[in-house]
């Protein structure tokens, strides 16, 4: 008897640590070991307050390097990163005026809240070209598309696009109170003999982790890490934030960690959407993507911006753990389908607000749009 008790207990916790890994993992049709339940879903979109913000023509500022007032935010707002500080919450958007050869200058403006629903604009922006060391690159497209993170002393860094007109680069400034900002230059400038200083590059999102209603970047193996890119997404890492270093193929080429899937939603372009955030099953990210008009997913009108999430290994940021087989965000609403882009929802901005997640998004590159969850 004490044999066939011993035997039934082995097998009965045999049985029970065979259940317990097959809740954790499994295997998609495309090969990858996943882990189930890691995708965030869903969130839900705020139909009562969207959007909540809209271009203006109340705003003015005067623009140092065209030396006369402006409407900077009269045309669009959009692709908004989103922080929290004190007891508010913050908005950094997109804005574009509506003069000059590009139909518009981008400027980055700011904007809070108490709920997370409802805004009130600073007047001007804060952060745009200047005569200072960045206008090379900046004018007159402007700056555009930034993403935000806190360093563990506190220390805002926000990357951005700095758009001359002919070449997207990725840049980044940091701030101790969102809105006074230092302009640290291009993320790609010196390192590597200046490779990679006039490569197009774009969409910068620097990994972190959940400190209360913080995100905090995160170091992995004493490092730094940022996905980038607006084709493929690449992925670079850091010593200080401000000086990053691409990976590289062993031809001495970029390496792709996401590439568009044929027949998929993402079937044309990948690019990162909100910074991603280490968790206990890794690191989830939403990204951003467009459907192909003939080789993607034919439920998806051609030209569709929708997202999907990515989990990546916590301690390999360049492997796949697990990938989005149907997008989880698209265009629905009539904000979203009409506007300077149709069809586009481009997600940026993702923030705790106690128990929730609040994500804002741009729309048709016009306005601005948030979603809760869970």
């Amino acid at each position: 008897m004490k044999y066939c008790y011993i035997f039934f207990l082995v097998c009965g916790y045999v049985l029970v640590s065979c259940n317990q890994v097959a809740n954790k993992i499994e295997s998609d049709k495309s090969g990858l070991l996943t882990v189930k339940n890691w995708e965030w879903k869903p969130f839900i979109k705020v139909d009562s307050v969207n959007p909540v913000l809209m271009p203006s023509d109340s705003l003015i500022f005067f623009c140092p390097i065209r030396e006369e007032k402006v409407h900077w935010e009269v045309k669009d707002v959009f692709n908004p990163a989103a922080v929290s500080r004190n007891d508010s919450l913050f908005l950094i958007y997109r804005a574009e005026d509506a003069v000059g050869k590009y139909a518009g200058t981008s400027r980055l403006g700011l904007a809070f809240s108490m709920d997370g629903l409802h805004f009130t604009k600073f007047a001007e922006p804060v952060l745009y070209p200047d005569h200072d060391q960045m206008k090379l690159y900046e004018w007159e497209g402007g700056c555009e598309d930034p993403r935000i993170v806190e360093n563990e002393t506190g220390k805002y860094f926000l990357t951005y696009t700095a758009w001359d007109g002919e070449t997207a680069r990725l840049a980044i400034a940091s701030s101790d109170d969102l809105r006074n900002w230092d302009k640290h230059g291009l993320v790609f400038g010196s390192l590597m003999e200046g490779k990679y200083h006039d490569r197009w590059s774009k969409s910068g999102a620097i990994v972190c982790k959940r400190s209360g209603n913080q995100l905090v970047a995160k170091r992995i193996n004493g490092k730094y890490w940022m996905y980038w890119g607006d084709t493929d997404i690449f992925i670079a890492h850091s010593e200080n934030m401000i000086e990053w270093q691409p990976l590289e193929s062993a031809d001495g080429t970029l390496q792709p960690v996401i590439s568009p899937r044929r027949g998929y939603f993402d079937s044309e372009l990948v690019e990162p959407g909100p910074p991603p955030i280490l968790t206990e099953k890794g690191i989830w990210m939403i990204y951003n993507s467009r459907n192909h008009s003939e080789l993607g997913d034919p439920e998806i009108p051609g030209g569709t911006y929708s997202a999907g999430q990515i989990l990546f290994d916590p301690e390999d940021p360049t492997k796949i753990i697990a990938r989005s087989e149907k997008n989880f965000f698209l265009p629905e609403n009539k904000y979203e389908i009409t506007g300077q882009v149709g069809n586009v929802c481009f997600l940026e901005g993702l923030v705790p607000l106690g128990n929730k997640w609040l994500l804002y998004y741009g729309t048709a590159d016009s306005k601005i749009a948030v979603a809760v969850y869970p």
